[in-house]
C-alpha cells in the first residue's frame, strides 16, 4: 500500500467505478428526495474557479443529502443561447489577436482546434464536451443522463410551450420600453452578453428645457427640485455641438445637444433631425430662461463638462452641489471676455433651496470646508457631493422659495415634480446607463426606446405580489439575502423577451423575434426531469404542449395527452409520476451575480406557471472568486480554469482549497499559496489515515475506556454536530474547520496522549465526515479499511451527533490538563526560567463550592454577586473565608454570565477531582515538560514557598516553577 497520495491516478480510479457502478444516477423510491440544481454553464469558455466554488458547493451539499439517506438528484445542462457565442464565434473567425491569445494562453485550447471554432455550433460542440470532462474530473454527483443544451430541439419546445402559455396569461406584452442595446448587433443585451458594465443599470434622468432665442438647451438631472437653484449653465468649448429638429407627439422642437447626445436621441422615441453643426463658443456667455421659475442665467464655460453625459450641456446649482460650487469658484479670477461675458463671476449669487439638518443656508459650501476640498480635481470633492446628496435625500425639505413644492421631502419629490414638469411641456424623460456598458463584440451600448418590442410585464403588481409570497415562504441562505430579494422585486420593471440577433428558440406568436437567453433559462430545471425521457430517441413534433400541460401541469387526461402526441400512457404516466416525484427544487445554489437577474426571473416565472405546491423551496447564494486578488474574466483573462486547478493540484485538494476559503456571500480568492497548503494537509490526512489501518488498529475497543479515549469520542462528537450545523447553513468553511482542521488537531493530541484505542472508530467517522468534501481520497482510505468494492463511502451513512457519547467530565478533564500545560509552557517563555521542578494547586474546597452555587444559580436565571455571597456566607465552613469570598465572586460572577450556551452545556453538571486528573496524568506533564511535577490541593499544600495556592481556582492550579 503507497503511503503517498496520488491524486490523478486515486481520482481518475474511483470516478470509473462511480460510472460503472451508476451510482449518482436516482430513480423515484420509498425515500425522501432531494432535488438540488445550479445554474447551468455559459458555453463561451471553459468553466472557471467561479464555476468550481459554486458547482463544487452544490455537489458537497448534494452528497451531504445522499448520505444522510436522500434520495438526490444533481443534474447538469449547458447554457448556450444568446449573442455572447455568436460574437466570440465572429471574433475568432477574424482572428481577433486578443481573443486568439487568452482562448488559446488561458483557456488551453490548442491552436490547431481554435482556430476551427469559426461557427457557434462548433464551439458549442466543443466546449459542451470540455466542460463535461472538467466536471467529471473533479468528482461531481451528477446524472449526466439528463444533460442537454438549451439549443436541442426538444427544449426548444419546452420554451415554446413556456413563452405561449405566459404569453396567454397576458404576462408577454408588446410595447415601447427603455433597454439595454447594441447597436452593432441590433439586439437588446443582458448581463451575459456584455463585456463591460455587468452591473450598470437603466436611470431615468429629467430633461429640463431651458431656452434662448427658440433653441432649447436641454439639461439632464437626476435631481429636478434643484432647477429652483440653478443660477448658471455649464457648456464645454473643447466638445461638438448639434442643431436637432426634433419631434414628439406632434410637437416641433430644436435643440441644441452634443454630438454624442444627438447619437443616443436617435434611440428614443422622438423624431431626430440634424439639422447643422453649432460653434461650442457661440453657446457661451449667452443668457437661458430657467423654464421652472423664469428667471435668466449665463452660460459658462466648464472643461469637466462630458459630451457623453446627458444631453452635454449642464445645469448648475453651486449652493446644493460641490462640484458647481467649486468650478464657480474656479472661474472668479479668469478672463472670460474672450466669450464675450463682461460680468463679475463673483456677483453670481447661490440660492438656497433645501432645509437639511447639520448644514446651514449652502450646504455645498459647508460640506467643502468641513472636508477642505481644495479644487474640482481635489478627490475629497465626490466624497462631499455624497455627503451632501445623502444627507439632503434623507432628511432635506424644499423651502419657501420653490412655491408649492415647499415642505416637501426631498425623497419625495423627484416623481412629483418631473410629472408636473412633463404635463407643462418644459420637461422630457431621458434614460442613461448608471456607467458605460460594452457588448461582447466591442461596441459602446446606448439605451433604446424599442418600439414593437416583447416585454415581460414583471412590473405587474399582481405577479410581483406571488413573488413576495414565494419570498416568504421560501429559506433563504444567508437569510440577509432576503431583503436584497425583496428590494430587487420591488425595484424591477419590464425587461425586453426578445431579440433578433443569437442562438435560441423562436417566439412562438412572433417568429421574427428570438427568446432572450435569460427568458429562456427560468423553469429549465422541470426540463431535467423529463429530458431523461426525451433523449431516449422522443422526437421534437411530439412533445406537443398538452404533453407539457399534463406532465408540468396536471391539466388534462393521459389518454388525451397520448392521443395528441403517439406516445404511450405508460411512458408518458412515467413522465408525470417523476415530475411529481421530483418537483419543486429543494435548492437552487449560485452565486451572487444571479440575484438581480436569473434568479429573480426563475421566481417569477415559477409563481407564473405552477402551483405554491411547484414553487422553489430554497435558495443559497455564494460570493465570487478572485484570482491572486485580481477579477477573472472568461473573454480577457486573467482566469483560471477547473481543468487546470485539477491537472494541477488534483479534484479533492481543489475542492477543499475552495471550500475553505471563504464563506456563504464573502468572496474567495485563489491564491497559489493557499492551495499549496491544502496540498499539504491532504496529504498528512492520507498518511494520518494509513499509519492508522497499517497500526493494526479494529473497531470497537476492547476493555474499559481511558479517560483520554472518552474525551477523543466526545470530541469527535462535537465536530459531528457542528459539520452538520453548518451543513445546513451552507456554510462549508465552518463545516471543514469542524471535519478537518479540527479534528485532525485532536486526533493528533490523541496520539501524543498516548490514546490508541478507538482511532479505528474515528477513522470510520471521519472518512464519512470529509466524504462530501475531498469523495475520491475518503473512497481510497474507505477502501483500504476493508470495505468491499462497491460498498462506496459516498453512498454511507452521514455521520449524525450521538448524546451518549458526549463525555463533558472527559472534555474538561483533558481541557484541564492542556491548558495547565499551556500556562506552564508560557510561563517558562516570558520568565525564560529551565525549572527544576513544577509544582501545581489546585482549587480549594471554597471556591470550588462558590464554583458550583454559580452554576446552580445561573441555570435558574438567578445568578447575582450579591446572592451568590449570601449563599455561600450562610455555609459555616465558608465564614473563615468572609474576606475572600466577595473578591473572588466579584470577578465569578462576570465570567460565568458571559459564558456560552455550548459552554453552559458542559460545565453545568461539574464534579471534577482535579488533583486526582493532574495525578493521573504526571507522566504526561513530565514527558512535555521534562522536569519533574507534583499536584497539591490548596486546602493543604505540602510545598508552597512563595504562598503560590491562594491563587489556583476551578479549572485553573497555581504554579510554581523551582529554579
Amino acid at each position: 500500500m503507497e503511503q503517498d497520495y496520488d491524486p490523478q491516478g486515486t481520482e481518475l480510479k474511483w470516478q470509473s467505478r462511480w460510472s460503472e457502478s451508476r451510482i449518482f444516477e436516482p430513480e423515484p423510491d420509498e425515500r425522501d428526495k432531494y432535488f438540488i440544481t445550479i445554474p447551468y454553464p455559459y458555453l463561451n469558455g471553459n468553466l472557471h474557479a467561479g464555476h468550481t466554488r459554486t458547482f463544487t458547493i452544490g455537489d458537497v451539499l448534494a452528497r451531504h443529502k445522499r448520505m444522510l439517506g436522500y434520495n438526490v438528484l444533481y443534474p447538469m445542462g449547458f447554457h448556450v443561447t444568446g449573442t455572447p457565442i455568436v460574437g466570440l464565434a465572429e471574433l475568432i473567425a477574424n482572428r481577433d489577436p486578443q481573443t486568439m491569445d487568452v482562448y488559446s494562453r488561458l483557456h488551453g485550447i490548442p491552436e490547431d482546434i481554435l482556430h476551427t471554432l469559426d461557427t457557434p455550433e462548433k464551439i458549442v460542440d466543443y466546449f459542451k464536451v470540455e466542460a463535461e470532462k472538467a466536471m467529471r474530473s473533479i468528482g461531481y454527483s451528477i446524472d449526466w443522463r439528463r444533460k442537454f443544451t438549451t439549443t436541442d430541439p426538444t427544449y426548444k419546445k419546452f420554451i415554446e410551450w413556456q413563452f405561449n402559455l405566459l404569453h396567454d396569461k397576458g404576462l408577454i406584452v408588446k410595447g415601447a420600453h427603455p433597454v439595454k442595446w447594441c447597436p452593432h448587433d441590433k439586439n437588446p443585451v443582458e448581463d451575459h452578453d456584455i463585456l463591460h458594465g455587468e452591473e450598470a443599470t437603466i436611470v431615468d434622468f429629467t430633461l429640463v428645457k431651458f431656452e434662448h432665442n427658440g433653441l432649447i438647451l436641454p439639461c439632464a438631472t437626476l435631481r429636478p427640485e434643484t432647477i429652483f437653484g440653478v443660477t448658471n449653465l455649464w457648456v464645454n468649448p473643447d466638445i461638438e455641438h448639434v442643431k436637432l429638429r426634433v419631434s414628439k407627439n406632434g410637437k416641433e422642437e430644436f435643440w441644441v445637444v452634443s454630438k454624442e447626445a444627438y447619437n443616443k436621441l436617435t434611440y428614443t422615441d422622438r423624431d431626430v433631425e440634424l439639422v447643422e453643426n453649432v460653434p461650442s463658443d457661440s453657446l457661451i456667455g449667452i443668457k437661458a430662461k430657467n423654464p421652472l421659475t423664469g428667471k435668466e442665467v449665463i452660460t459658462l464655460p466648464a472643461s469637466f463638462v462630458k459630451g457623453g453625459n446627458g444631453s452635454g450641456i449642464v445645469m448648475s446649482v453651486p449652493a446644493h452641489a460641490p462640484y458647481d460650487y467649486l468650478a464657480l469658484k474656479d472661474l472668479y479670477d479668469r478672463d472670460l471676455t474672450a466669450y464675450g461675458i463682461k460680468e463679475n463671476i463673483r456677483d453670481i449669487e447661490l440660492i438656497s433651496l433645501i432645509d437639511v439638518k447639520d448644514f446651514g443656508e449652502y450646504p455645498a459650501v459647508d460640506a467643502v470646508k468641513q472636508l477642505g476640498v481644495k479644487d474640482q480635481k481635489d478627490p475629497k470633492a465626490e466624497e462631499a457631493t455624497k455627503l451632501v446628496y445623502r444627507r439632503e435625500f434623507h432628511g432635506g425639505v424644499l423651502k419657501e422659495n420653490t412655491g408649492k413644492y415647499a415642505g416637501i421631502a426631498v425623497s419625495r419629490i423627484k416623481d412629483v415634480l418631473t410629472r408636473d414638469l412633463l404635463d407643462q411641456g418644459i420637461g422630457e424623460l431621458f434614460y442613461e446607463f448608471s456607467e458605460p456598458v460594452v457588448c461582447r463584440c466591442g461596441t459602446p451600448c446606448v439605451v433604446n426606446m424599442v418600439k414593437g418590442q416583447w416585454f415581460l410585464n414583471y412590473s405587474s403588481p399582481e405577479w410581483k405580489d406571488k413573488v413576495y409570497r414565494c419570498i416568504e415562504k421560501m429559506e433563504i441562505i444567508p437569510e440577509e439575502i432576503r431583503v436584497e430579494f425583496n428590494n430587487k422585486v420591488d425595484w424591477l420593471k419590464d425587461k425586453a423577451c426578445a431579440r433578433k440577433k443569437g442562438l435560441g428558440t423562436k417566439l412562438p406568436f412572433d417568429k421574427e423575434w428570438l427568446i432572450e437567453s435569460l427568458g429562456d433559462s427560468t423553469i429549465y430545471m422541470s426540463y431535467y426531469i423529463t429530458n431523461k425521457f426525451f433523449a431516449q430517441g422522443i422526437k421534437p413534433e411530439q412533445l406537443t404542449p398538452k404533453l407539457f400541460d399534463y406532465v408540468l401541469l396536471g391539466k388534462g387526461t393521459v389518454q388525451e395527452t397520448a392521443a395528441d402526441t403517439g406516445l404511450s400512457e405508460q411512458l408518458i404516466a412515467r413522465m408525470k409520476a417523476d415530475l411529481d416525484y421530483w418537483y419543486p427544487v429543494d435548492l437552487r445554489s449560485s452565486g451572487k451575480d444571479l440575484v438581480p437577474n436569473h434568479l429573480l426571473f426563475f421566481l417569477f416565472h415559477h409563481v407564473a406557471i405552477f402551483g405554491e405546491d411547484k414553487w422553489p423551496c430554497a435558495l443559497a447564494v455564494n460570493g465570487f472568486v478572485s484570482l491572486e486578488g485580481q477579477k477573472m474574466s472568461k473573454s480577457k483573462g486573467p482566469i483560471l480554469t477547473m481543468k487546470e486547478a485539477v491537472t494541477d493540484y488534483g479534484a479533492d485538494i481543489t475542492r477543499m482549497y475552495i471550500l475553505s476559503s471563504a464563506e456563504q456571500t464573502q468572496d474567495a480568492d485563489w491564491r497559489n499559496a493557499g492551495v499549496e497548503s491544502a496540498r499539504k494537509q491532504v496529504d498528512r490526512f492520507y498518511k494520518l489515515a494509513m499509519e492508522i489501518i497499517e497500526s493494526g488498529a479494529r473497531p470497537g475497543a476492547e476493555g474499559e475506556l481511558k479517560l483520554i479515549d472518552r474525551w477523543m469520542l466526545s470530541r469527535l462528537q462535537q465536530f459531528v454536530r457542528d459539520t452538520n450545523n453548518d451543513m445546513t447553513s451552507i456554510r462549508t468553511r465552518g463545516a471543514l474547520q469542524s471535519a478537518f482542521f479540527l479534528l485532525y488537531n485532536d486526533v493528533k493530541w490523541y496520539q501524543r496522549r498516548g490514546g490508541s484505542s478507538v482511532l479505528y472508530d474515528v477513522l470510520d467517522v471521519w472518512v464519512r465526515l470529509m466524504a462530501p468534501f475531498t469523495p475520491h481520497i475518503c473512497e481510497e482510505i474507505w477502501s483500504a479499511m476493508g470495505h468491499m468494492e462497491n460498498d462506496f463511502v459516498s453512498l454511507a451513512p452521514y455521520p449524525i451527533f450521538c448524546p451518549r457519547l458526549v463525555d463533558h467530565d472527559a472534555e474538561l478533564a483533558e481541557e484541564l490538563v492542556c491548558n495547565t500545560l499551556s500556562d506552564v509552557e508560557e510561563i517558562i517563555k516570558v520568565t525564560r526560567i529551565t525549572p527544576k521542578k513544577v509544582v501545581l494547586y489546585t482549587s480549594p474546597q471554597w471556591k470550588t463550592k462558590a464554583f458550583k452555587a454559580a452554576i446552580d444559580m445561573l441555570r435558574e436565571g438567578d445568578l447575582n454577586p450579591g446572592k451568590l455571597i449570601k449563599t455561600l456566607m450562610a455555609d459555616p465552613e465558608n465564614r473563615a473565608y468572609g474576606k475572600e469570598i466577595p473578591k473572588y465572586v466579584q470577578k465569578l460572577v462576570p465570567d460565568m454570565t458571559g459564558m456560552k450556551t455550548e459552554r453552559f452545556e458542559m460545565m453545568h453538571e461539574f464534579d471534577l477531582d482535579e488533583k486526582n486528573i493532574l495525578q493521573e496524568n504526571r507522566d504526561c506533564l513530565m514527558h512535555e515538560l521534562g522536569c519533574p511535577v507534583e499536584v497539591y490541593s490548596a486546602d493543604a499544600p505540602e510545598f508552597d514557598p512563595e504562598g503560590k495556592s491562594k491563587f489556583s481556582a476551578p479549572l485553573r492550579p497555581a504554579i510554581y516553577l523551582e529554579q
